[in-house]
Parts: C-alpha cells; sequence; structure tokens
C-alpha cells in the first residue's frame, strides 16, 4: 500500500507542469465522500498510515483516489441548511434512497424535500 501510494505522490510530482490549470486536488474516500484541497501551497505529508494534505487528514486505508480538479467538488451542488429550513421538510432522503427523520441526521449527505424545492445538504 505504501508503495502505491508513493508511486502516485511521484506521479503527481512529474505532473505539476499539467496541474498549473487545476486549482484543487480532490480525495475520494471509500465511503464515496469526497473532499477537495487548494493546490495553491499544498504540502502532503505521510505519517504512518495517515495522510495530510493541507488542512485535511485521511487514513491512507480509507483512501479511493485523489485526481487534481478545476472546482471544489466536495462541495458542487450541495446547499448549506439551517435548522428553520429542516422543521420546513417534508422528507428527508439518505444517499441510498432510505427516508429518514431529523432525528436520524448524522454526517453526511441528504436529499431534502420542502414546499419550496428539493435540495442536496451536507451535514457536518
Amino acid at each position: 500500500m505504501k508503495k502505491a501510494l508513493l508511486f502516485i505522490l511521484t506521479m503527481m510530482g512529474v505532473m505539476t507542469a499539467h496541474a498549473e490549470d487545476y486549482t484543487y486536488l480532490t480525495f475520494e474516500l471509500t465511503d464515496g465522500t469526497k473532499t477537495s484541497v487548494s493546490v495553491s501551497s499544498l504540502t502532503l505529508t505521510i505519517s504512518g498510515t495517515t495522510l495530510t494534505a493541507g488542512t485535511e487528514t485521511f487514513t491512507l486505508a480509507n483512501l479511493s483516489k485523489m485526481y487534481f480538479s478545476t472546482g471544489d467538488e466536495s462541495t458542487a451542488g450541495i446547499s448549506e441548511v439551517m435548522a428553520a429550513d429542516l422543521d420546513e421538510a417534508t422528507a428527508i432522503y439518505d444517499l441510498q434512497g432510505r427516508k429518514v427523520t431529523k432525528d436520524q441526521m448524522r454526517h453526511g449527505v441528504y436529499v431534502i424535500k420542502t414546499k419550496q424545492g428539493t435540495y442536496k445538504v451536507n451535514v457536518k
């Protein structure tokens, strides 16, 4: 695993000339969540089984892939939601399509239906 990650990091160094058009390095985890980190003055550090990219920290076993991107894909199409908005929700679904209640919501992405429309929200 470490050899593969070292190879990827080495290739990222080789790809620096091609990465100039990209503003983010996006990390996709095994659970499908994505986190994007600005490449401006980005520092990558590996310590044991932990990868630190800027201010974000990842467990190596949980990383599925990483790639350069032009936009912050971790929040693309996801709206901020206030507690008052949740009170107006007519239905809340997790990403597996299961209907959940407001009390069942944990960290993650949900689809919330209200009278005003349907929104994808990220609960942190």
